[in-house]
């Protein structure tokens, strides 16, 4: 199965719904910044499987998440992404 590394991105702006946010992530992937996280090497069913963990969590009308599929072999380079708002694969 083919691995991915994923960066994740927030804004919250309910203080309850940040905390359940930033635990969820903190049990797949590796916080870089307050609300920055690293998720390396998920399948396509363990970030989606993220993805509805965390639209359970969040308020779409209030908060922003955005997962990013990231190249980091020998640069940085953001591939495509997910906006929780409108969970289309963004290219």
């Amino acid at each position: 199965m083919k691995k991915f590394n994923f960066l994740i991105c927030y804004d919250i702006s309910d203080e309850k719904r940040l905390a359940k946010v930033a635990k969820e992530l903190e049990k797949v992937s590796i916080r870089i910044q307050k609300s920055i996280f690293f998720y390396p090497e998920a399948s396509k069913d363990e970030i989606t499987s993220l993805v509805v963990s965390l639209e359970e969590i969040i308020e779409k009308d209030e908060d922003d998440i955005r997962i990013y599929k990231i190249d980091i072999n020998h640069s940085l380079n953001l591939k495509s992404g997910i906006d929780l708002k409108n969970p289309n694969i963004l290219e």
